[in-house]
């Protein structure tokens, strides 16, 4: 490089390349040596951030990374050394999609805009945070952030402005809109969904510059068809985003798209096909392990298949993977909500607070009034995100049990149950006993409000003492609590298979089969199915409406 060019033209020389295209490192290097030897570190660090941009290895992503951050320290530019810092955490983010180390780099990254006067660094930083928040299952606060960052950025994407400007903007835009997108779908506002991604199609379409970003609204695309139960439509829209997705190795809306074609061919009718899909977003949490939480039902469903196909070996397999992506999921969420509100969301009120103590505004007991009542409502967020999130797995739980029919367990014969209890009931009045009971199941006769266990023995021409160890041998459990099994059991059913008994009242669903109070019912439903019937009825209205 001719130690006359300037800078600016050097770059020139490259400018021109594709993202993760190796073949412009050499000339990057050139750049690099320039700079180190003139010890012009601003422009060092430009360099190092032009390498990991087209290096095509992750690991040598990182190293270059590394290097632009101990150049920019060396600026005391707290602009230059904020945007290393991201740097550092988008490769943490898009190439490894490891959460942990990729927020550390966001909030040191956050510290240093504070310090600065960049401002399309600072919403870089806010979309950064968004992207983390999203993944935590926080839309709602996360949509925040991404339509601060679209009215940051939209109005740059065109007027007169440099062309590298409007391409930066661009690119945040686009983005923003993306993950916005994402948000709105997770909180099931799919026209609001379709709305932006129709946006973000028109805006790709008119260039070529971004054919990552037209793959993420084509994928996006894709998903919200499998809604619209539009199947074909939706895999094609899918297998279409996904060369682009794979060329930038994109690997976790690689495994999304995967996952959705599966799901379209199984709404087909297409098992064996729905299988393969399902297999490739395994193979791809086996390379990365990296999962997002809409793909823990991957996993649920090859149990499922497994189960019945009685595969038990690969059942075990996949049940060890779910387990593990649960590990990593559990391990990833409490770490990354204590950082982002303790280090990024209270430290934006703290900002917020020296501000208003400088404009005399507010009074310090007001501030700190305000961090405490924010502080209640995050802790109150994430209860309640908690107690959803445990609602949404039991009542999947419940769900796979209702689909599989497992209503009762296998019955117990004479010849197995203990000696003790043979020396009370004979072979005889076992064997009318069971016959009695099963059509006493069948006629649905345990919906008799008030039925005792001296009624039903009168019922059956027998004592209570041979119909309580009968029910005792057999079933497991006491009179009591089999009649309540049999009646929740009975009225679940009913509620998952019957839209319009869902509209029921508690009272009347406790009527319906045969229990007197309202909330003995409800406790009885929560304590045999894990979840209040209230809950139920939300889950499944729900579930009905997005088919």
């Amino acid at each position: 490089m001719n130690a006359q060019e300037t800078y600016i033209d050097a770059r020139k020389k490259y400018e021109m390349y594709e993202q993760n295209d190796d073949s412009a490192l050499p000339i990057v290097n050139k750049f690099i040596y320039k700079a180190k030897s003139e010890k012009n570190y601003e422009q060092l660090a430009q360099g190092y951030e032009d390498a990991f941009y087209f290096s095509s290895n992750p690991n040598k992503k990182l190293k270059y990374a590394d290097s632009c951050i101990n150049a920019s320290l060396k600026t005391h530019n707290n602009n230059l050394i904020s945007r290393s810092y991201l740097g550092k955490g988008t490769i943490y983010y898009f190439n490894f999609k490891k959460y942990q180390p990729a927020l550390s780099e966001y909030l040191k990254a956050y510290e240093y805009s504070k310090k600065g006067s960049d401002e399309y660094q600072r919403y870089k930083v806010i979309y950064h945070m968004g992207v983390v928040k999203s993944y935590l299952g926080y839309f709602n606060e996360a949509v925040k952030h991404f339509k601060e960052c679209i009215s940051f950025f939209e109005p740059k994407t065109k007027g007169n402005y440099h062309p590298n400007l409007i391409y930066n903007n661009s690119k945040g835009y686009l983005n923003s809109l993306h993950q916005a997108t994402i948000c709105y779908r997770n909180l099931n506002n799919f026209r609001k969904a379709d709305s932006l991604v129709q946006v973000g199609l028109q805006f790709t379409s008119r260039t070529k510059d971004f054919p990552l970003e037209k793959a993420y609204y084509t994928k996006c695309k894709g998903i919200l068809e499998f809604h619209q139960k539009k199947y074909v439509e939706a895999i094609g829209k899918l297998n279409s985003a996904l060369p682009i997705l794979k060329k930038n190795n994109d690997f976790a809306w690689i495994s999304v798209a995967d996952f959705y074609i599966g799901k379209s061919y199984l709404g087909m009718g297409d098992q064996a096909k729905a299988i393969k899909q399902f297999e490739k977003v395994d193979s791809i949490f086996q390379k990365h392990s990296f999962i997002v939480p809409e793909l823990r039902e991957n996993y649920e469903l090859l149990i499922k298949f497994c189960k019945e196909k009685k595969d038990y070996k690969q059942e075990l397999y996949y049940t060890n993977n779910l387990l593990r992506a649960d590990s990593i999921l559990t391990k990833d969420f409490p770490y990354l909500s204590a950082k982002i509100h303790k280090d990024y969301d209270t430290q934006i009120l703290e900002d917020a607070k020296i501000k208003l103590e400088n404009q005399n505004h507010w009074s310090l007991r007001a501030i700190f009034l305000l961090v405490f009542v924010v502080g209640i409502l995050l802790f109150t967020a994430w209860k309640l995100y908690k107690k959803e999130k445990n609602i949404r797995i039991k009542y999947s739980e419940l769900e796979v049990k209702l689909l599989n029919h497992q209503k009762s367990e296998p019955l117990i014969s004479y010849e197995n149950i203990p000696q003790k209890s043979k020396s009370v009931i004979s072979k005889e009045v076992f064997s009318d006993l069971e016959k009695k009971l099963d059509q006493f199941v069948i006629s649905k006769n345990f919906k008799e409000n008030g039925l005792t266990l001296p009624q039903l023995a009168e019922n059956f021409g027998t004592n209570t003492t041979y119909l309580s160890q009968y029910i005792n041998d057999v079933k497991g459990m006491n009179f009591n609590k089999y009649l309540s099994t049999l009646r929740i059991n009975y009225i679940t059913e009913r509620m998952y298979n019957d839209p319009k008994v869902l509209g029921y009242s508690v009272q009347g669903l406790a009527d319906e089969c045969g229990i007197f109070s309202r909330q003995n019912f409800s406790d009885l439903f929560l304590e045999i199915n894990g979840i209040r019937p209230t809950d139920f009825i939300k889950q499944r209205k729900k579930e009905l409406e997005n088919k």
